[in-house]
């Protein structure tokens, strides 16, 4: 049992790493093979090759739910832990899709989808994105407040110089969020514009504040990347002071 746990567990030794490798392809097999059954005009084999390929990814899948359960130090605890939840999300359509119909089965299908948020477990850089909010975490709140408040204020700006020019486009402040998204996030789609001196005064200010908007959270994150990777670098030093002890 015990190298069974540190197999599934852990990615410290040889099979763990063979391990953690095997299912990560397994799960982008899964993605492409999904991705593949959208293609009109299939071969019957192509679909059966397919089913086959799901029916594979499934039950490997399936044996790694039970396998990580019966490991677990807490077993309900990991059942209802992220990590669990996606997992079972990851196999459950396979197994609600048989004797359903054909419609259910489509909807059933999409939620294959879920299976991409099990790469999350094998990823570095995904748990350094994670350590990298926490760190900003503060920060980011503090952004998006203030984002909320700029984009009410453009809202708010763009309904009184455009309102009267442009009655049914900007009819009130909700329907000038639109534009207050698209302009200050710098997408632009041009469905909404104003058209006054004014108003495209205004929106002259907006951009150049919507493109601070961009700067900024990019900033914190990589500040906060940064110190996660030094975060990640003393932990892996403590780990391999301890095992020389």
């Amino acid at each position: 049992m015990g190298i069974l746990k540190e197999t599934i567990e852990q990615n410290t030794i040889r099979s763990g790493r063979v391990f953690d490798v095997s299912i990560q392809i397994l799960i982008i097999v899964s993605l492409i093979s999904f991705s593949i059954e959208t293609l009109p005009d299939l071969t019957d084999r192509t679909r059966e090759l397919l089913r086959y390929v799901e029916i594979g990814t499934v039950s490997v899948f399936t044996i790694e739910y039970l396998l990580r359960i019966l490991v677990a130090d807490r077993r309900l605890k990991f059942m209802f832990s992220f990590y669990g939840l996606v997992d079972l999300a990851a196999i459950l359509p396979f197994y609600l899709a048989t004797g359903l119909d054909l419609r259910s089965v489509r909807i059933l299908r999409l939620l294959r989808l879920f299976r991409i948020f099990k790469l999350v477990r094998y990823s570095t850089a995904i748990h350094r994105f994670h350590t990298a909010f926490i760190i900003a975490k503060e920060e980011l709140v503090l952004f998006f407040m203030v984002a909320m408040m700029l984009f009410f204020f453009a809202a708010v700006g763009v309904y009184y110089f455009e309102n009267s020019a442009q009655p049914e486009l900007f009819a009130s402040v909700f329907h000038s969020l639109w534009w207050a998204v698209i302009t200050l996030t710098t997408v632009g789609y041009g469905d909404v514009y104003p058209v006054t001196v004014g108003g495209r005064i205004f929106t002259f200010f907006v951009l150049m504040i919507g493109l601070g908007i961009i700067a900024v959270p990019t900033g914190i994150l990589a500040s906060a990347l940064s110190k996660a990777r030094d975060v990640e670098g003393e932990s892996q030093q403590s780990s391999v002071e301890k095992v020389v002890r």
